[in-house]
C-alpha cells in the first residue's frame, strides 16, 4: 500500500501501482473528469503516472492555469504532428507554452502561409478526433541521440547533447515523437478550442548566426466562448497597435539607418513626451525629491564594482576603447547616484535622499524581441534612487507606492497587478549577497505591501540580481498587462561601493537604497498610453488640443488671432487655414484624433464665437471664446 497525501492535509492509502488519474477518480468523480496532470511530491506528473511510494499530490485540473498551460502544450504537439504529416521531413525546433498560447518553431522548405496555417488547423482536427494516446517514453541519452539522427532531426540532437541528465524523455503519439519533458494530457480528443493565429520567422535558440526557422503561433482554450473573447481581443489589439497609430498620427519611427530598436521622437511625439515629463518633474519635486542628470557612459570597472558585469553582461554592450581606457554605455542608472552621493558625508539628518533622474539607458535586446516602442534598445526610465536608514525603509516604500498609483491614476490605468519578486529557490549563484541581506529586504517589501492592504502574488525567481521587488502591472483599456512601476530594495549596491551615513552615535552606518521607477521606460509607458486609448488621449496629454479650420479666406485672420490668444493661454494648438473645403477640413482633424475641432465662419468671426466639434460629444455648437476657454482649462485641471 501507499499513502497519498492531499493539499487539506488529507491521508488516504491505495494500492501500490496505481496511477495518478485512478487516484483523482477516487477523490471524486468530478475530479477525474477535469485531472490534467498532478504534481508529485512538487514534480509534475502525467495522469498514467505510477504511484509507487509514499507521495505527496497536488492534481492540475481544467480549472487552473497550469491546467491551461498544459493543454496549449499538448496543442503544440498536435500542431507538430499535423506539420508532419502534411509536410514530411521538416525538422522540429521547439514548441513551449507562452503567455496566452504556445509556438512551434520548424525548418522547413516550404514558405508556411495563411492557406498552409488552414490546412495545419484540419490536419489537427483529424488527430485530435482520432484521440490518440500520449504515452511518455524514457531513453538513454546517447541512443536518443542515435534516434534523432536516425529520424534526420539535428535540432533535437543538438538540445539532447545539452542536457546534463542520463536520460531523456519523449512523448509519443502514434507516428508522431518528440523530445519532451511533459507533462501532457492523456489523449489527444481532450483539446477541445484552439486556434492558429501568425507564422514568423525564428532564429535558432535566439542566435542570428543560426539558422531562420519558420515559427507557428497559436492559441488553445477550454471552451470555444473563451477562446472567441480571446480572438475578439486580439482583432481590438489590431485596432490599438501603437506602432500603425504612431505612424498615422506623426508621433515616432524607426530607422534601420539609424539602428534597430532605437526610437525617433517626431515633433508630436517630442510634445507628448515632454507633456509627461514635466508632469513627472513637478509630482516628484512636490514630493521632496531632487532631480539628476549623468552620463551615457562610464569605464567598466564601475559596472564590475556594481556586479552589472558578472550578472548582467548578456544585455550589456561591448566595451568602447577611449584612451586606453575600456567603457561602457551604461544600463542602469543607479551607479551613477551612487558616486553622486559619495562625493561627501552625509548624516543621518540628511537622510532620506530622494534623487529621480529621466535617465537614458542602453541594453542589447535581440532582433527578434524587439517591438516599436514596447521592446527597445535604447530607453529612457523615470528612474530614482532614495538613501534612507534602516529605520526610514518601510516609510518610504509606503510612500513610493502612493506615488505609483497616484501617477498610474493620473493617466487612467485604475487597474494593476502587483507582484513580489523574490530569488528563486536553489538559484543562490544568480543573485549577489548574503541570505539575511535578502530577507530584510524582502521582508520590508511584504510589511509594506500587507500596510497597504494590496493583493498581490509572490514570485519565485523573478527578483533583480541585486534585491526583491515589487512589480506592478497595469491593465489597459482592453485587459491586457503592462509592466509599470517596480520598487526594489537594495542592501548589496551600498556594500559593494562601501556607502554610509554618520548616525545618531557618530559611527558610520551603511545606508539602504531604493531603486524604483512610478511609470517605467517612458518609451514603453507611451506605447501603453497609445493602444490604451487608441491614440485618443485624454486633452491634458494630446500633442495637438485643438485645431482652428476657417470656412473660407475671409476668417484668415480671424483664424490666426483666434490661434494666438489660444497660445498665450498654453494650448496646443493648429491652424488649417488651406483652400481645401470644410468637410474634408473635418475629416482630416477627425483622423488625427484631435479633441477638439473650431469651426470658424463668417458668423463666428462678427460675433467672437467658434463653433465646436468634440471627439467626446461631437458637434457642440458655437460657444463665446472666452466660455470655451473656461471649459477647456477645466477639462486639463481635471486630467481629462
Amino acid at each position: 500500500m501507499v499513502k497519498v497525501t492531499l493539499p487539506d492535509g488529507t491521508k488516504k492509502d491505495f494500492e501500490d501501482n496505481i496511477t495518478i488519474g485512478e487516484v483523482a477518480s477516487n477523490i471524486n468523480s468530478k475530479m477525474g473528469g477535469i485531472a490534467l496532470a498532478a504534481r508529485a511530491d512538487g514534480v509534475l506528473v502525467d495522469l498514467n503516472y505510477p504511484i509507487k511510494d509514499d507521495i505527496s499530490l497536488s492534481v492540475i485540473t481544467e480549472e487552473t492555469q497550469e491546467g491551461l498551460e498544459i493543454i496549449r502544450h499538448s496543442t503544440a504537439h498536435i500542431m507538430a504532428q499535423a506539420v508532419c504529416r502534411l509536410f514530411p521531413g521538416v525538422k522540429l525546433g521547439i514548441g513551449p507554452t507562452i503567455e496566452n498560447g504556445f509556438y512551434y518553431d520548424f525548418d522547413c522548405p516550404n514558405h508556411f502561409t495563411t492557406e498552409d496555417l488552414k490546412k495545419i488547423e484540419d490536419e489537427m482536427l483529424k488527430i485530435i478526433k482520432e484521440d490518440i494516446r500520449f504515452e511518455r517514453t524514457d531513453m538513454p541519452r546517447e541512443l536518443a541521440v542515435k534516434e534523432m539522427e536516425k529520424s534526420g532531426q539535428p535540432y533535437k540532437v543538438e538540445l539532447i547533447r545539452d542536457i546534463e541528465d542520463d536520460t531523456v524523455s519523449f512523448y509519443r503519439q502514434n507516428e508522431f515523437i518528440d523530445l519532451c519533458r511533459g507533462p501532457h494530457i492523456q489523449k489527444t480528443g481532450r483539446v477541445k478550442s484552439f486556434k492558429l493565429l501568425s507564422v514568423a520567422g525564428a532564429y535558432w535558440r535566439g542566435k542570428e548566426t543560426n539558422s531562420m526557422l519558420q515559427r507557428i503561433y497559436g492559441t488553445a482554450f477550454f471552451t470555444n466562448e473563451d477562446l472567441k473573447k480571446y480572438l475578439k481581443m486580439l482583432e481590438e489589439a489590431e485596432k490599438r497597435d501603437h506602432r500603425k497609430i504612431g505612424k498615422d498620427l506623426d508621433l515616432f519611427s524607426f530607422h534601420e539607418d539609424g539602428g534597430a530598436g532605437l526610437a525617433f521622437w517626431h515633433p508630436k511625439g517630442a510634445r507628448m513626451r515632454s507633456i509627461i515629463e514635466d508632469f513627472w518633474r513637478q509630482e516628484h519635486f512636490r514630493r521632496g525629491y531632487e532631480i539628476l542628470y549623468s552620463p551615457h557612459i562610464a569605464k567598466i570597472n564601475l559596472w564590475k564594482t556594481s556586479g552589472h558585469w558578472d550578472f548582467y553582461r548578456e544585455s550589456m554592450y561591448s566595451p568602447i576603447d577611449v584612451d586606453g581606457h575600456e567603457y561602457i554605455l551604461k544600463p542602469m542608472n543607479c551607479p551613477f547616484a551612487v558616486l553622486i552621493y559619495k562625493t561627501k558625508l552625509h548624516s543621518y539628518r540628511d537622510l532620506p535622499l530622494r534623487w529621480g533622474e529621466l535617465g537614458t539607458v542602453y541594453r542589447y535586446e535581440r532582433s527578434g524581441v524587439l517591438h516599436g516602442l514596447l521592446r527597445v534598445r535604447g530607453f529612457t526610465q523615470d528612474d530614482a534612487h532614495i538613501f534612507c536608514t534602516p529605520d526610514q525603509l518601510e516609510q518610504e516604500i509606503l510612500e513610493v507606492i502612493k506615488l505609483a498609483q497616484f501617477m498610474l491614476s493620473s493617466f487612467g490605468f485604475n487597474e494593476y497587478e502587483i507582484e513580489l519578486s523574490v530569488r528563486g529557490k536553489g538559484e543562490k549563484e544568480k543573485y549577489i549577497g548574503r541570505d539575511d541581506v535578502w530577507d530584510h529586504a524582502e521582508d520590508a517589501l511584504k510589511i509594506a505591501l500587507e500596510k497597504t492592504g494590496l493583493h498581490y502574488t509572490r514570485m519565485e525567481g523573478e527578483a533583480k540580481f541585486y534585491g526583491p521587488a515589487i512589480d506592478i502591472k497595469v491593465k489597459d483599456a482592453i485587459g491586457r498587462g503592462w509592466q509599470g512601476p517596480t520598487i526594489q530594495v537594495d542592501f548589496n549596491l551600498p556594500e559593494r561601493f562601501d556607502v554610509n551615513y554618520v548616525g545618531s552615535d557618530g559611527y558610520h552606518h551603511r545606508v539602504v537604497m531604493i531603486h524604483r521607477t512610478v511609470m517605467g521606460a517612458m518609451e514603453r509607458f507611451i506605447g501603453c498610453l497609445i493602444e490604451h486609448f487608441a491614440g485618443d488621449f485624454p486633452l491634458w496629454i494630446a500633442p495637438i488640443q485643438m485645431r482652428i479650420l476657417s470656412i473660407t479666406d475671409a476668417q484668415i485672420d480671424y483664424a490666426k488671432k483666434l490661434q494666438t490668444e489660444l497660445l498665450l493661454k498654453n494650448f496646443r494648438v493648429e491652424c488649417d487655414i488651406g483652400n481645401n473645403k470644410i468637410g474634408y477640413k473635418i475629416r482630416e482633424g477627425t483622423l488625427q484624433k484631435i479633441p477638439y475641432l473650431l469651426i470658424v465662419g463668417n458668423k463666428e468671426m462678427e460675433e467672437g464665437l467658434v463653433a465646436v466639434r468634440s471627439r467626446k460629444n461631437g458637434d457642440e455648437g458655437a460657444l463665446p471664446v472666452r466660455d470655451f476657454i473656461s471649459k477647456v482649462e477645466e477639462e486639463v485641471r481635471g486630467k481629462k
